[in-house]
């Protein structure tokens, strides 16, 4: 379905950015998950075509793919998760090539989903009430874990999607905030995103962390109920960036700037309510997602059916593109991702490490494209988790300044002991 841009598109707060470069094509890697929407987006209701710029939209299969394509040059820019540019700019996994983060492409949008059998052990054990916490249910989790543990059961198996994602470390964060320790009760495996429903079905999983609209689609398929989303766990954490080779921003950065402007009135328009149609058909195209658009729709307005026996949950804000400074590159949030590394032993913290993960994310190209007034006035380096609405589940407030100290309260975690250089991690 093709929309008028004038007929839907807002004009952006931003003025474009005028280009000796003229029109250009730039070739964008996504995979298939509604927080894809604001590249989708610009790319299909004219905010890229504004800018001078078309927006080559390619689905991929694999997060791995898409770092090895956008290092290898196959495209300019991607749609990335939220650690990956910190993880390359450490210099960790197979194909450590550097990538710089000048715009995040929202937050929300990932959920846990436990498989039916296991959900129902948990309800044996413990009192679940239909609302209960993301908290209460970790702690039934943990309960069914000692006990499977007791009759020398095998441990359960959940599927996350890259080793460096959001989803691996919120998922271990949940676990070990009820006192599961994700590297020793149970078993953690990638899994691509939209493979995890027929993962679950077909019993090589007992659960798993994905993006939207995955989660729904093993719900109403019967197969899970969904225990936890991304606001119960932390509501600030980024989700998705927009990744590009530090080299190509610099030799390209007019363009940068377009494009980020572009993005910028792209994710005003997806926060729009009134828009979610529009954008539910664009993102059900086959070559965008190809999920059903009445699920969609929902899982925008952050409508959930949690299970096949039809309890319903409604998360405010379970999508969040522009409000609230989602779209800044906060370098805060970039160092809790790097504790987070730290605290499951994927690297060890250093003053270089600090260095490195501080040029991953990069607010200075925003504040070029967007103007000194789209900083935040809290500023890029805050407490994280401190401000009433936007608390950690277990409490924890995380200071950037004090990252070691942060690690080390935590009573699960498994640091190196020196700085034994990269990991391959995937």
């Amino acid at each position: 379905m093709t929309i008028k841009p004038d007929v839907i598109c807002p004009i952006s707060s931003a003025p474009s950015i005028s280009s000796s470069e003229g029109s250009r094509v730039l070739r964008a890697g996504f995979i298939p998950l509604v927080d894809a929407s604001v590249l989708i987006a610009a790319s299909e209701f004219g905010f890229a075509k504004r800018e001078g710029l078309r927006l080559d939209l390619v689905r991929d299969v694999s997060w791995a793919n898409v770092r090895d394509r956008l290092a290898f040059r196959q495209f300019d820019v991607a749609h990335m998760l939220s650690p990956m540019p910190v993880a390359s700019m450490l210099g960790l996994g197979s194909n450590p090539s550097p990538s710089i983060t000048p715009f995040s492409l929202g937050r929300g949008g990932n959920a846990i989903t436990l498989s039916v059998r296991l959900f129902s052990r948990m309800e044996q054990v413990a009192e679940l009430a239909d609302d209960a916490t993301a908290l209460e249910h970790a702690r039934a989790l943990a309960r069914v874990v000692q006990a499977m543990k007791a009759r020398s059961e095998a441990p359960l198996t959940f599927g996350m999607t890259y080793p460096f994602s959001s989803h691996n470390y919120e998922f271990r964060y949940w676990l070990a905030a009820g006192g599961v320790d994700p590297d020793v009760d149970v078993r953690l495996v990638v899994v691509p995103p939209p493979m995890t429903s027929d993962a679950l079905a077909a019993g090589a999983i007992d659960g798993f962390c994905v993006g939207a609209p995955w989660n729904m689609i093993a719900s109403e398929r019967g197969l899970g109920r969904i225990v936890t989303a991304k606001q119960d766990i932390w509501p600030s954490a980024p989700e998705k960036v927009l990744g590009i080779r530090p080299d190509w921003a610099e030799t390209h950065r007019d363009t940068v700037l377009r494009l980020l402007v572009a993005l910028d009135a792209a994710a005003r328009w997806c926060d729009e309510p009134a828009n979610h149609g529009h954008l539910a058909e664009a993102l059900a195209d086959p070559r965008h997602i190809g999920a059903p658009v009445d699920i969609l729709r929902r899982v925008l307005a952050g409508e959930f059916s949690l299970d096949a026996r039809g309890n319903r949950r409604i998360i405010e804000n379970y999508f969040t593109f522009h409000r609230e400074h989602a779209a800044y590159p906060r370098p805060s949030q970039a160092l809790w991702i790097y504790s987070q590394m730290i605290r499951w032993g994927q690297t060890s913290y250093s003053e270089a490490g600090v260095a490195a993960v501080n040029a991953a994310f990069r607010p200075d190209l925003y504040r070029a494209a967007l103007g000194e007034e789209a900083t935040p006035a809290d500023g890029d380096l805050r407490l994280e988790g401190e401000r009433p609405g936007d608390r950690f589940m277990d409490g924890h407030v995380f200071d950037p300044q004090k990252i070691i100290d942060y690690v080390r309260g935590f009573p699960i975690a498994h640091l190196l002991p020196t700085q034994d250089g990269p990991r391959d991690q995937g």
